[in-house]
């Protein structure tokens, strides 16, 4: 994956749903999304750069949120995040 800005990771969550990706899939990008989204409000517009301090926030922002989800969703969101994460901070 070659992401280098936020604008960049929607764009790529958004060829999810045209490349047809399983629902597993397509449920953890979008719930993940909304919180990247959330956390980079902070930081600056679609254009910056994804940085390790943001990763972090919507890692937190995702642990305090795990409790809205079943058991089974929660490992789905986290397991996606977390390939993610590491494909956005390589």
């Amino acid at each position: 994956m070659n992401v280098n800005n936020l604008k960049e990771l929607y764009q790529y969550f958004d060829e999810l749903v045209e490349q047809e990706a399983d629902s597993d899939t397509l449920f953890a990008s979008s719930y993940i999304r909304g919180f990247i989204a959330l956390v980079a409000a902070q930081f600056g517009d679609e254009n910056q750069r994804i940085s390790a301090q943001l990763c972090q926030c919507v890692s937190e922002e995702l642990s305090k949120a795990r409790t809205e989800l079943t058991p089974q969703d929660s490992a789905i969101v986290n397991n996606y995040w977390l390939n993610l994460k590491k494909d956005l901070l390589v």
